[in-house]
């Protein structure tokens, strides 16, 4: 048993013995990549503006719900969703079969009126004519003052009879065009130029007064209209530049702030800011991502091509003061032109790749073509 044991331990020390010749000559050494072709560069922070991030509504500059002003039956729909229309466009018909009887009596009896306003002016003319006969025989003393006073109020009721007919035309006209007016109602027409969105009535169907038949949509401007924190009240200006992309068009649009309301809501601590837009396939309703700068920054900044997608990660291949590359994760963040900016991961002075980035490798070591 003795020499047994014996036997095992000498086994082993000789296996411990093997391991440390091991270590001692290099075996911890790791081998790296030899990588040449590639450029670092020098990470430096730089001035950029700074935005900021939020999201609104796309709304029409004008959105007209068009409504009947009398109450009828629809005899006709002259457009469909989707049809650019004028400004005093006919959209619809309402049946104006009683209000043409209206009409029909107004301008009747506005012809009345003016029939009769011209025999009161003849009577008129003709009491004048008398009276100036009759004042040159008084003149004569062929006319006593009795008679010719009789003359002289004949004369004036001829004048006041002219005059209160004249007044009854004139009302008389203006029920007949009131009457036009109303009679125009039964036409239904656009009130802007744009296209129409919605229709909200049928072939028919009753339209009542104040009850939206159909919606137009100015197609010619939009607004956006966004809340910024409080903290950068005094900061947003009337004619700043804003950046918005539109999700649903996949692409971005300029816009321009044309009001800053100074008062902040207490409860979301925020101001509003309405932005203008040009109309760029915009539609009234679509989402949008706004970018309002607000200042000015430091940020790191490295190319877009030095980001190295591995899956849903995005990195950079950094090198450090030993020329041995490092694949580092980092969180970029908005793209200015054609470098993007580093939020975390990077720090500055770091040294990153910016050409090359094919022939990088993780754990290799940069050197020159001397060094080969």
């Amino acid at each position: 048993m003795r020499k047994s044991g014996l036997h095992c331990t000498l086994i082993i020390l000789i296996v411990l013995s093997g391991c440390r010749e091991k270590i001692q000559h290099g075996y911890s050494h790791v081998e790296r990549a030899k990588v040449t072709g590639v450029r670092a560069e020098i990470m430096r922070p730089s001035q950029v503006s700074e935005y900021y991030d939020t999201s609104g509504t796309v709304k029409a500059s004008s959105v007209s719900a068009v409504s009947s002003r009398i109450m009828g039956t629809v005899t006709s729909i002259r457009v469909k969703e989707g049809d650019r229309v004028k400004r005093g466009h006919l959209l619809l018909t309402i049946d104006d079969s009683d209000v043409v009887q209206k009409l029909q009596g107004a301008q009747q009896a506005y012809l009345e009126a003016q029939k009769a306003l011209a025999a009161a002016d003849e009577n008129r003319n003709l009491a004048n004519i008398t009276y100036q006969r009759y004042k040159k025989l008084y003149e004569e003393k062929a006319l006593t003052g009795q008679e010719f006073d009789q003359i002289k109020t004949q004369m004036r009721v001829a004048e006041m009879d002219y005059e209160r007919t004249k007044a009854a035309a004139g009302r008389a006209e203006a029920g007949m065009n009131e009457a036009k007016v109303y009679h125009s109602f039964a036409h239904v027409v656009s009130p802007v130029e744009g296209i129409i969105t919605e229709k909200k009535i049928e072939l028919g169907s009753m339209a009542v007064p104040g009850v939206p038949l159909m919606t137009v949509e100015d197609n010619s401007s939009y607004r956006i209209e966004i809340n910024i924190s409080e903290k950068f009240a005094g900061r947003i200006k009337p004619g700043d530049e804003v950046e918005i992309f539109i999700d649903t068009l996949n692409k971005s649009v300029k816009g321009t702030v044309t009001e800053a309301v100074p008062s902040v809501d207490p409860a979301s601590r925020s101001f509003l800011a309405k932005i203008s837009l040009k109309n760029e396939g915009l539609r009234n309703g679509l989402y949008g991502k706004v970018s309002v700068p607000v200042g000015k920054k430091e940020a790191l900044l490295v190319p877009v091509a030095a980001l190295v997608e591995r899956g849903e990660l995005t990195g950079v291949y950094v090198v450090d003061e030993r020329s041995v590359i490092t694949y580092r994760l980092v969180r970029p963040g908005r793209i200015y032109g054609g470098l993007v900016e580093i939020l975390t991961g990077l720090s500055p002075a770091e040294r990153v790749i910016v050409e090359g980035i094919d022939k990088a490798v993780d754990g290799g070591i940069v050197v020159t073509s001397s060094e080969k």
